[in-house]
């Protein structure tokens, strides 16, 4: 057994393990964490590095990269009155869907707080989350669907609106209202998921502060607006910018429901439609670029917000 471990001991010191620091090579350790980083850094370099800056290229050229064009796919996206459009509709997405998602999700998250039933009531907000995109947009689409007045409803919203008297609406056609028929479909999705967030965060209040404002006499609408949001707001704001990100890149509702006709195309639906069914390779490159600026901000002040409350 002597000689067995005589023989072992032999062999970890010439491969540099167990003779301390003292014998160590200086490059040893710089090469063993090289090792182990070096898959992760050449995937990130072939698959998110490479194709960025290769469409941050491709945008500079016309559709089918034989020509440098400069910046006129940019002043495409900012000029055509379609491009236009498009720029607007994501813009209303990310005003009205974050809004509704994130006062949603705190108002359900508050009154299910105070219910015998809460863990019942968050369920049900919360179901809609394990419904892929997709999916969703197929359900609602039945839920608009829409025939002529003298025709039967299949669709749920229809169905009632004539029960009520009134002639059926065409949800998914008639602009600028479609668009927001199209954004209830993505509330239904995440309110769930904001509730989630921010009831934990409210859970982390400590109750004696919210008596102490009680017996101050305020009321409960001030404790919410001057005493619950403010401590929670660090979680409102990671909430926020979640569904601002998601938001950007919104696709899967659109392209089930109305593949972006009647005025409610978006970008990343524009990008997919520029690129595989017009092969305009410099336009949805640029398209691509735009998306990929608008997020960085985002995510620069989501990043830089995380180390400075990692410091405190």
């Amino acid at each position: 057994m002597a000689a067995v471990a005589g023989r072992r001991f032999g062999i970890l010191e010439r491969v540099g393990i167990g003779k301390g620091n003292k014998g160590q090579s200086p490059y040893r350790d710089k090469f063993v964490a090289w090792i182990w980083i070096g898959p992760a850094v050449v995937f990130v370099a072939v698959f998110l590095v490479w194709p960025v800056l290769n469409t941050i290229w491709l945008s500079f050229f016309n559709s089918d990269s034989s020509e440098f064009v400069a910046l006129k796919n940019f002043k495409t996206i900012f000029t055509d009155p379609t491009m236009l459009t498009v720029l607007r509709n994501n813009l209303l997405w990310l005003v009205l869907g974050t809004a509704a998602t994130v006062f949603l999700g705190l108002v359900i998250a508050v009154l299910a707080d105070r219910v015998r039933i809460e863990s019942v009531a968050k369920a049900a907000i919360f179901i809609p989350m394990a419904i892929s995109f997709v999916g969703a947009g197929v359900i609602w689409d039945f839920m608009y669907a829409y025939a002529n007045s003298n025709q039967q409803q299949i669709g749920l919203l229809n169905a009632i609106v004539t029960r009520l008297g009134f002639p059926p609406q065409a949800w998914l056609i008639n602009s600028p209202g479609n668009n927001i028929a199209l954004i209830v479909i993505y509330v239904w999705i995440w309110t769930g998921f904001c509730m989630v967030i921010l009831s934990a965060a409210l859970k982390s209040i400590p109750a004696d502060i919210l008596e102490a404002a009680r017996v101050d006499g305020a009321n409960e609408l001030a404790i919410f607006f001057r005493v619950t949001v403010p401590m929670i707001m660090p979680t409102i704001v990671v909430v926020a910018t979640t569904m601002v990100i998601n938001l950007l890149k919104i696709f899967d509702i659109l392209y089930v429901t109305t593949s972006g006709n009647y005025g409610t195309n978006v970008i990343a639906l524009q990008y997919v439609q520029e690129l595989f069914k017009f092969n305009n390779f410099g336009l949805a490159s640029a398209l691509a670029v735009v998306l990929l600026a608008a997020i960085i901000p985002i995510m620069y002040f989501n990043i830089k917000r995380f180390r400075t409350e990692g410091q405190r």
